[in-house]
């Protein structure tokens, strides 16, 4: 996925104009346009600045990320396990568990995010199937990648 262009910066200012750019993230995908509006109602946006912590292991979990421009570090144990960009997002698992974050999510450049409560995170979950669905093969995804890498 590309990273929104300035221009997009700019239209993603306004709620209604979320729903084209949700429309193509990967964990919104075969998400209704009605069900794209209600998420776009329920978000926030919030930027951090090159090199600020987003999120730390260890702590609880109040929010669900998307990032919607610029790429994040993703680190475990002090070690760098990842990095996400434009249209990925972290944080899901911790609200799934209700367990503390596995890993620390650090900004690596200039990063737009769009953000979910602990409550609309589970509203949406329980109202729209298919983000239940892309949540889930992208849990796998990450569980089959984290095998491979143990493995070898």
């Amino acid at each position: 996925m590309r990273p929104p262009t300035e221009q997009s910066h700019l239209q993603l200012t306004r709620r209604n104009d979320w729903v084209p750019f949700l429309a193509d993230l990967p964990i919104f995908a075969g998400v209704s346009k009605r069900h794209l509006h209600r998420i776009a109602r329920m978000a926030t946006t919030r930027r951090f600045a090159p090199l600020t912590r987003i999120v730390r292991e260890g702590e609880p979990a109040r929010t669900f990320y998307v990032v919607l421009d610029g790429q994040v570090s993703v680190t475990r144990k002090g070690r760098r396990v990842g990095r996400l960009g434009a249209g990925e997002a972290f944080g899901e698992m911790a609200l799934l568990t209700d367990s503390p974050r596995a890993a620390s999510v650090v900004a690596d450049d200039d990063v737009l995010t769009m953000c979910l409560s602990r409550t609309n995170f589970n509203k949406l979950l329980k109202s729209e199937p298919a983000i239940s669905l892309a949540l889930l093969k992208t849990l796998a995804e990450r569980l089959r990648a984290s095998e491979r890498s143990h493995s070898h």
